[in-house]
């Protein structure tokens, strides 16, 4: 009786939890209905690490963004104590494939330690965007995180401006993403213009592209690059897919399209049809604009990739950026069997890749760009170690301007306004506030890779190599990173002369110690 007094109000607890978590996630109408239960979510969200841990849910059981992982972006967009304190709750030693990255005791240089130390830090990229095929428009992007591409259509308009004043205020680029150049994307942020499947914002009234159109786009917005997006991680080799009722008289301006129509991407370009076209196209749109152009795609067949080095190798026409996305990577939606089970995840398909430009010689000559879960410090450390020149992040970005994963971004019903085109959702986002959070949530990403960078004793994450990482492959034994994708020594890093001059422009001034006088031993 002693057990079935105690058992029976914890179980109606949990079944009460449940139940009211459910209520929250299934039925945003009553939020909306209701204020005192909208301002209710705010306590649920105060306590909810308690009813996790307890009722519901460890730190490291939700998907696809851990609780932990989650309470890190929120708190470094608020400028918040992001601190994890008791020590880590992961089960390392019993992780197959969980990273570790190796301290040195001695650096070349002395970081400072103030407790904002590194918070505005200047973290260019190692690379000189363009330099290779001296390209006009050629330049340094001045941040190695930067937003990736996430249309106006998909997300709101709030949000798309929350993003743009944001990497403004940050000083990193915004990806258009395939939707076109709106005016939400007119506030202060650089952009990189993302040209999809269906040429938004550069095609003719036949839905053909325009290159008349391009340039008058990119002559009369702040576009520092051009990408060409031949696949996603969350839908490679799928078309979007922007239902009539979406199809706003602005979305509709902005994409060159008709109002309250079905708006369908084709799955594959109509200008290129294989990779000799397709270089001919990238030196085409790089000599009429003067930008430095690239690719993104997600990772499948090699086949493609083993092609369009060789002729980059043999011919001299090229990209100058590779953007490449992770399966794991998802801010469009998608049937089920795409997302799960269709392209490579982030570290095997960016690796192949990189391989495949080192064996032709061409990798120093490239801009790697990578995506897919990146914008968390630990998967970041890991891809730069294996030769990525920047990061984009797309759902992190999302997080940081009011996210809660509720999972909805595909049913207009967003909760928080940001992936909506319902006016009642979108306006409570509001866009001073959110751009200030997403610029704090960029800044501490930086300095936390610069702070890694210092621990792993280098001046800039671009110079974390493979040797730094070990992967854990269970209770007793790791491999170095290196070891695990096969890398040659020096892969990984810029090239001698991109070192040394991203040494030169973070190498500063730190106070020196020295009080013990040198042993009779010691050597120079």
């Amino acid at each position: 009786m002693t057990w079935a007094r105690r058992a029976v109000p914890a179980a109606v607890a949990a079944v009460a939890a449940l139940a009211a978590r459910d209520l929250i996630q299934r039925d945003h109408a009553l939020l909306r209905n209701f204020p005192v239960l909208g301002r209710a979510r705010y306590l649920l969200e105060a306590i909810g690490p308690e009813l996790r841990q307890y009722i519901v849910a460890g730190n490291n059981e939700e998907r696809p963004f851990t609780r932990d992982q989650r309470r890190w972006v929120y708190a470094s967009a608020k400028q918040q104590n992001n601190y994890f304190g008791f020590g880590t709750d992961n089960d390392i030693e019993y992780t197959p494939g969980y990273p570790i990255i190796k301290h040195r005791t001695f650096g070349r240089a002395v970081p400072p330690s103030a407790p904002e130390a590194g918070q505005e830090v200047r973290l260019p990229c190692a690379k000189v965007l363009g330099a290779a095929r001296g390209r006009a428009g050629a330049f340094r992007p001045s941040s190695v995180v930067n937003i990736s591409g996430m249309s106006f259509g998909s997300l709101s308009g709030n949000a798309v401006t929350a993003l743009n004043r944001g990497a403004a205020l940050a000083g990193c680029l915004q990806n258009t993403g395939e939707g076109g150049l709106s005016p939400y994307h007119r506030n202060g942020g650089e952009l990189v213009f993302q040209i999809g499947t269906a040429y938004f914002g550069c095609r003719d009234e036949r839905g053909r592209f325009s290159l008349s159109r391009l340039k008058d786009l990119v002559a009369g917005a702040p576009v520092r690059a051009l990408e060409i997006k031949l696949s996603q991680g969350a839908k490679p080799s799928l078309g979007g897919l922007l239902p009539a009722a979406k199809v706003s008289a602005e979305i509709a301006a902005t994409r060159g399209i008709a109002e309250g129509r079905d708006c369908v991407s084709p799955s594959r370009h109509a200008e290129f049809a294989d990779c000799d076209s397709l270089l001919d196209w990238v030196e085409l749109l790089a000599a009429e604009t003067g930008l430095p152009v690239g690719i993104k795609s997600a990772v499948g067949d090699l086949g493609f990739w083993q092609e369009l080095t060789g002729l980059m190798r043999d011919t001299g026409r090229g990209v100058d950026f590779v953007t490449v996305d992770g399966g794991e990577g998802g801010t469009g939606a998608a049937p089920l069997i795409f997302t799960d089970s269709v392209s490579l995840p982030f570290q095997q398909g960016f690796t192949r890749i990189y391989q495949l430009f080192a064996d032709q010689g061409l990798h120093e000559q490239v801009v790697f760009v990578g995506s897919g879960k990146l914008g968390l410090p630990d998967n970041a450390v890991v891809a730069f170690a294996l030769g990525c020149d920047m990061v984009n992040v797309g759902r992190e970005a999302m997080l940081a301007i009011g996210c809660i994963q509720a999972q909805k971004c595909h049913t207009d019903t967003c909760p928080t306004g940001v992936a909506t085109q319902n006016p009642w959702l979108a306006r409570g986002l509001d866009p001073t506030l959110k751009s200030v959070r997403v610029a704090n949530y960029v800044k501490t990403l930086r300095r936390d890779l610069m702070k890694v960078a210092e621990a792993c004793g280098v001046e800039h994450p671009g110079l974390i190599d493979t040797d730094a990482v070990e992967i854990l492959d269970g209770r007793t034994g790791s491999t170095p990173l290196h070891e695990v994708y096969g890398y040659r020594p020096d892969w990984g890093l810029p090239s001698a002369a991109d070192r040394a001059e991203i040494l030169r422009l973070m190498t500063g001034e730190a106070p020196q110690g020295g009080s013990a006088p040198p042993s009779p031993t010691a050597t120079a």
